[in-house]
């Protein structure tokens, strides 16, 4: 099996390799960005997004496409759950602030487009690793909590 829903699986005597190129190369190419700059990170560590009432609005169909579009990605894409979740709060009324945090992960996906899951074949010595953190009331509008965690299972 090369391809399922639309995620590349390769095999190798190592283990197997999902990933997304190909999709996230269409969802690149779907908003423009295809020719942007790449960027490190996905969101700059400092941001903090709100509703931002006063902000320009943009059009709510396209930011929800993108949105969506990113949601997909997470499938194969751990490293862009938190962002995507962070801007996936403003679907009902965008602006300009929230479309800048979309395109920027949009960037930071062009510079990792071969990044992807790796499972290694034949582990003996699995461990179970999990790592959380939380914010309190870290939510601007309405001080909502976040919250997190991650599962490692591996060497």
């Amino acid at each position: 099996m090369k391809h399922f829903l639309g995620i590349e699986v390769k095999q190798w005597t190592g283990g197997i390799f999902i990933g997304q190129r190909r999709y996230a190369g269409e969802v690149l190419a779907r908003f423009g960005m295809e020719d942007s700059n790449a960027v490190k990170n996905p969101i700059v560590p400092s941001t903090k997004l709100h509703k931002d009432e006063g902000g320009v609005r943009v059009d709510d169909t396209l930011f929800k496409q993108v949105v969506g579009s990113l949601m997909y990605l997470t499938v194969t894409r751990p490293d862009l759950m938190f962002c995507v979740s962070l801007i996936s709060r403003f679907r009902a009324s965008p602006t300009m602030t929230h479309w800048l945090a979309a395109k920027r992960i949009l960037r930071y996906v062009k510079g990792t487009i071969n990044l992807g899951i790796f499972y290694r074949k034949g582990e003996s010595n699995l461990k179970l690793v999990a790592f959380t953190d939380s914010d309190y009331a870290g939510d601007l509008d309405d001080r909502r909590s976040t919250s997190g965690f991650v599962f490692k299972l591996g060497a």
